[in-house]
């Protein structure tokens, strides 16, 4: 049995790649003329897809950044200190558009709820389609339609410890549908299932000086998609998660009652073992792929082939800007850094945003400045936030 894509070349190829290999997270291991490529494979990438137009027009920064409605992606801990009493958000995020490709997409609807001056609680739903494959016997005839799709829903509760720091959990239910049903080399595919969730901590003092200046000073942490391993098939080699350590902080300076500026700044890495192509054991799977999630998450810190430079290497840089006039128009830009070896992700990001009353808009746009293509290049993606403190007229401003 084989498949192909409808419309795109009619090739099997790229959804192999899309769905395993998917460049928002990591490429394949190999070898090249300017040096060993090595970065790491997860499965369910997904996961670690920017999913709000706000912090994909900063360059994936959103760790420390002022909290709103899609606070749960990047850190949980944030929801502590919404101002809001009850917020909605909705994105929609077109994938390889490029390629002229227009079924497929992430859709992510993320919402809040506050409990009382101390806890807040948040739920979250990503989902992300593949588009329909055409399945096909050895002769080329049509013998089904499948829609590759995978989705995770998370709650989360975040709990303020003093008027400047807080803590937050989230747990999550993951699903991945690449092929269920079909059978490879004799092998069943079946969905994958598994569960994760995210530990987190946020800090922020709102009463700095900085000369003649009022300054808000934010920090966050945030290791996510913490849990166990993930497989396709009864076969004992199975994939980690992306569970990632997140680091941030951003600093806010308030010009005057109407202007203000953001700058943000986040490190991101994978808490996943290094590859190392020698240790490959006698049942033929790697050491590495053997280890458990806990292991490979304190393991992740030092087993780099190359030693501490690769270790390095292995850390994700976010930088960005955010200006709002009056807290109803914002202007956004930020860049992506990825070593070379490690994915060589680089973009720049630009966007809008626009708040009005019970609802705002936020546009980004992304530009890739390297030869590794992007799954978002030149694509426009938009999100959707509700305020409903505005139905009670009482509501206060916030990012």
């Amino acid at each position: 049995m084989k498949f192909r894509k409808e419309n795109i070349f009619g090739q099997g190829l790229l959804l192999c790649l899309l769905l395993y290999f998917n460049p928002a997270d990591a490429q394949i291991s190999t070898d090249s003329l300017d040096g060993r490529i090595n970065a790491i494979n997860t499965a369910v990438p997904f996961l670690r897809i920017a999913p709000d137009a706000r912090a994909g027009a900063m360059g994936d920064a959103g760790v420390a950044v002022a909290p709103d409605a899609n606070t749960m992606h990047w850190n949980p801990s944030k929801l502590a200190f919404i101002p809001k009493d009850f917020g909605l958000s909705v994105t929609y995020t077109p994938w390889l558009r490029s390629l002229q490709i227009d079924d497929i997409y992430l859709a992510y609807l993320s919402g809040f709820k506050r409990i009382d001056e101390l806890q807040t609680v948040g739920m979250s739903l990503r989902y992300f389609s593949l588009g329909n494959i055409t399945f096909t016997d050895i002769s080329g005839d049509v013998i089904g339609v499948f829609n590759p799709n995978e989705f995770a829903v998370s709650g989360a509760y975040a709990r303020k410890l003093s008027e400047v720091f807080s803590v937050g959990v989230a747990l999550k239910f993951i699903y991945s549908n690449l092929a269920a049903g079909q059978v490879v080399s004799g092998v069943n595919i079946r969905p994958g299932i598994t569960a994760g969730g995210d530990v987190s901590a946020f800090y922020t003092n709102p009463k700095m000086k900085i000369g003649n200046y009022d300054a808000t000073f934010n920090a966050g942490l945030n290791l996510a998609n913490i849990g166990s391993k993930i497989t396709y098939t009864n076969s004992i080699d199975k994939d980690f998660i992306p569970s990632n350590m997140g680091l941030g902080t951003a600093l806010t300076l308030a010009f005057d009652d109407y202007n203000e500026i953001t700058m943000a700044f986040d490190i991101n890495k994978l808490l996943v073992p290094t590859p190392d192509s020698i240790d490959l054991d006698a049942n033929g799977i790697f050491d590495y792929k053997e280890k458990s999630p806990v292991a490979g998450m304190f393991s992740s810190f030092s087993d780099a082939p190359g030693g501490f430079s690769e270790e390095m290497q292995e850390l994700m840089f976010s930088l960005a800007l955010e200006y709002w006039y009056d807290q109803q128009f914002a202007v956004r830009a930020g860049y992506f850094n990825e070593h070379s070896r490690k994915g060589n992700r680089k973009f720049f990001t630009v966007g809008l945003g626009i708040k009005y009353n019970v609802f705002g808009l936020n546009f980004s746009y992304l530009v890739p400045t390297s030869n590794q293509r992007n799954p978002l290049d030149n694509t426009l993606r938009f999100t959707l936030l509700f305020d409903f403190d505005a139905f009670k007229g009482d509501g206060e401003d916030s990012e």
